[in-house]
């Protein structure tokens, strides 16, 4: 089921890496993060059942996911890597945070990629309004593809509000530029560890 959150605010972050170690890029790096700031229907009040932010998660997955790749302007099949994040108002808990990434979020990211047989990689905080998100990057079909560790920080200077979720969903079309530690290619990599 999707439930649509109470959207105040949607911003997208877009990275164009040309240039690494002072050499030019072949193909430029491009990283993307997609941000909606969203009401916190559990702000100040516990509660056993977080099921609202779980429908959110649903929607979320989707709609960022859309938006991301919209604005990175290149195919689906080209989108390498992929993460999740979380920024919970001071009014919230980190498991507000767990409720809107970890049960449904998913699924629908990697059902608009038709690829993600990896862990997506996720964080999550608790923040005043203005703080800094590091949102993690991994090869969405192999955790062991070394070259593709990364991540992409945001930062939204009105949020969120002690009331309110920053969610995040971030990717980009390859690995670190210029990567040299090692590890499994992309080439190589088979299972959802790399290795199977």
């Amino acid at each position: 089921m999707q439930k649509e959150p109470n959207i105040r605010k949607l911003e997208i972050f877009v990275e164009n890496i040309c240039q690494e170690g002072g050499a030019t890029l072949e193909k430029p790096l491009k990283k993307c993060a997609a941000a909606a700031v969203i009401k916190n229907p559990y702000a100040g009040v516990y509660t056993e059942d977080l099921t609202e932010l779980m429908e959110y998660g649903a929607f979320l997955g989707d709609y960022l996911t859309r938006k991301a790749v919209e604005a990175m302007k290149i195919p689906v099949a080209e989108v390498h890597s992929f993460g999740k994040a979380c920024i919970v108002g001071l009014d919230g808990e980190h498991e507000h945070a767990a409720a809107i990434m970890h049960p449904r979020l998913g699924a629908p990211m990697r059902s608009f990629l038709e690829s993600g047989s990896a862990v997506i990689p996720s964080a999550k905080k608790i923040a005043a309004a203005g703080a800094a998100l590091d949102i993690p990057l991994l090869y969405k079909d192999g955790m062991l593809v070394r070259s593709h560790y990364d991540s992409i920080t945001i930062r939204i200077p009105d949020a969120p509000h002690a009331d309110e979720i920053l969610c995040a969903v971030a990717f980009s079309n390859g690995g670190r530029p210029r990567a040299r530690i090692g590890g499994l290619s992309v080439e190589e990599c088979v299972g959802e560890n790399g290795l199977d």
